[in-house]
């Protein structure tokens, strides 16, 4: 009896620690669950939004292996899909490297003319310098003369070839500052767009997130000297992952594509527009209050939900609708911006949870 007492006693135990390390694996295994996740986001928000990157669909695969990790599907699955994404990421890495390494080199290249520019002048000068040295020294000669008539021929003919060598001087220095004028020029312009590019979604042609937390963070910066009202709207398109799977990520980037220029002919040239991520925009109304901002969110997911789109290479012809929901907030006395955001994310879940395709403000949280 005192045996199968301790028998029982041990098996409890054993129970405990079995249950005890199965709780742990499970906190392991969301915690890593999560880090995956994150790391995945993080991947995503350090690829540079440039078009010849592909970088859309690169962060379309990057959020379709975050959708699958979040469903918990047979480890098999997940596996297969992480093998085929892994080296996707490692090309992709060695292309945004590439093509930083090729922007590097053409500011090196502006640096480079630039400074042969400086010493093909500075050799000029030298030479310049030096002729009028020697006709000085000529000039210098003449007033040893004693005829008066030879004295004045000379110094005529001196006074000629240094015209003529300051007119070959300006000749010279005007086409090599006119050469090097253009050759700036197109270097402006060039970086100008490398600037223009870095600020935009390669996708949808609006600003880009981080273009996005940008100027956010300067709006809430300059309230703090002077405040002004303004609202943020965030836009998230419904059911999108369920167009992607019927129709396929090229009908996805079009309907991405088409809902930024809803947006963009929506709002006012002074409004901001932007693509904060995934099928997710966000747009800044500034001098906007709370009441016209639920407004325009209001008009803007009738605008979109009347709209129906014809997709090309779909057997089925059936014309596509579409609609969002809308979650709003406004800046508040001694708000950041992550306190913005955080709002109008929860009010586009009230959204999305009551019937989506319809716009609610932090004011419709509980």
């Amino acid at each position: 009896m005192f045996l199968n007492f301790m028998k029982k006693e041990e098996d409890g135990r054993d129970t405990v620690d079995l249950s005890a390390e199965l709780d742990r694996s499970d906190k392991k295994c969301a915690f890593l669950l999560l880090a995956a996740r994150a790391l995945l986001q993080c991947t995503r928000e350090f690829a540079l939004d440039v078009q010849e990157l592909d970088t859309p669909a690169f962060k379309a695969g990057l959020g379709e292996l975050a959708e699958r990790l979040a469903a918990e599907e047979k480890l098999s699955r997940v596996e297969a899909l992480f093998e085929s994404r892994k080296s996707g990421i490692s090309t992709f890495a060695n292309r945004q490297k590439d093509y930083l390494r090729e922007r590097e080199k053409e500011f090196k290249d502006i640096i480079d003319i630039l400074t042969k520019a400086m010493v093909v002048m500075d050799s000029d000068n030298r030479d310049y310098n030096h002729d009028i040295l020697a006709q000085s020294k000529r000039i210098e000669d003449i007033t040893h003369l004693d005829d008066i008539k030879r004295l004045k021929q000379a110094l005529l003919l001196e006074v000629d070839n240094m015209r003529e060598a300051v007119r070959e001087k300006e000749s010279r220095d005007g086409a090599k500052i006119e050469s090097l004028s253009k050759q700036v020029a197109v270097l402006n312009t060039e970086l100008q767009s490398a600037r223009t590019e870095s600020e935009r979604d390669g996708l949808t042609g609006v600003l880009n997130r981080r273009t996005f937390d940008r100027f956010l963070a300067e709006l809430v910066e300059q309230n703090t000297l002077k405040a002004q009202d303004f609202a943020l709207l965030m836009i998230d398109i419904d059911d999108f992952k369920r167009i992607n799977d019927s129709y396929g990520h090229p009908v996805g980037d079009s309907v991405l594509a088409a809902v930024a220029n809803k947006c963009r002919q929506s709002i006012r040239g002074e409004d901001f527009l932007a693509r904060y991520g995934g099928e997710e925009f966000a747009i800044i109304l500034p001098g906007a209050s709370l009441r016209n901002a639920v407004k325009k969110g209001r008009q803007i997911c009738q605008t979109i939900a009347a709209t129906r789109y014809l997709l090309e290479g779909v057997d089925s012809g059936e014309p596509l609708g579409l609609t969002v929901s809308i979650g709003i907030s406004i800046y508040g006395k001694a708000d950041t911006a992550a306190a913005l955001v955080h709002r109008a994310d929860k009010a586009l879940y009230v959204a999305k949870g009551t019937g989506k395709n319809r716009t609610c403000s932090e004011k419709d949280i509980r």
